[in-house]
């Protein structure tokens, strides 16, 4: 099962908030296209400022490595080693470009699509509530410390729970 990440995007003029087919769902994982072809799957996604930003670094460690008269074994190992580096954190790159948009939430399933009902399942009537119309948040429950019972397993040093100085 796959980790996947929710995106909405800021609504446009006329609605109150974004339709569900413009939420993005960004999976957490190795991605072996943007390993394999790093630039094209850029490209691909559209993910422009980390192209120009890729580009930028892989020329200035290729030039580096000129400059220090490095062979093309080691070339080549630097270069294996940020295709790799690229495949491992491409999430990362996707959610980079996705910085303005708000992310909703975390879902966990087989396939995007799987993701994506689960996520709009969960919601109030299986529908996108806009941030507006959600209640405000009050102040969090402070848990105490219960009484123990005799019979509960103990785990650490101290078996009955003691208030701090």
């Amino acid at each position: 099962m796959a980790v996947y990440t929710v995106h909405e995007p800021r609504p446009r003029r006329n609605e109150d908030a974004a339709p569900p087919e413009r939420y993005a769902f960004v999976r957490d994982g190795f991605y072996v296209w943007a390993f394999l072809l790093g630039p094209l799957w850029m490209l691909w996604h559209r993910l422009w400022l980390v192209f120009v930003l890729y580009l930028v670094t892989v020329g200035a460690l290729e030039a580096a490595m000129w400059a220090l008269g490095l062979s093309g074994t080691v070339k080549f190992a630097v270069m294996v080693l940020i295709a790799i580096l690229v495949g491992c954190e491409a999430g990362t790159l996707r959610r980079f470009s996705l910085r303005r948009w708000t992310e909703r939430g975390i879902v966990v399933a087989d396939g995007p699509e799987e993701a994506e009902r689960r996520f709009f399942d969960r919601r109030p009537g299986g529908r996108v509530v806009p941030a507006q119309a959600a209640p405000p948040a009050g102040p969090p429950a402070q848990p105490g410390p219960g009484p123990v019972s005799p019979h509960q397993d103990v785990i650490g040093l101290f078996p009955q729970p003691q208030p701090r100085p």
